[in-house]
């Protein structure tokens, strides 16, 4: 009877400490993602301000250039066995 109760009060606070260790984890992964957002946000604002200033225009054409590369396939024969060598 004694061995039951301890193993009930030893799960119950197991069960204690694991929930505990989650919501600090949960609360450190929280505040590293806030800190992380922050960040790029900060290093993005001359690239906002500079998007808002000079709206992009009607008909505005990007220039590129394309380079198209065929594959060079080659016909392959089974060669047997018993078969002459290919000249």
């Amino acid at each position: 009877m004694l061995r039951n109760a301890l193993t009930l009060i030893a799960g119950g606070l197991l069960l204690i400490l694991g929930f505990m260790f989650s919501v600090v984890l949960l609360a450190v992964v929280a505040v590293l993602g806030l800190l992380a957002w922050g960040y790029l946000w900060w290093k993005t604002r001359k690239v906002r301000q500079a998007m808002a200033a000079s709206p992009p225009q009607e008909g505005q054409v990007f220039d590129g250039e394309a380079v198209v590369v065929e594959e060079a396939r080659e016909s392959t024969k089974d060669i047997l066995p018993g078969d002459p060598p290919a000249r």
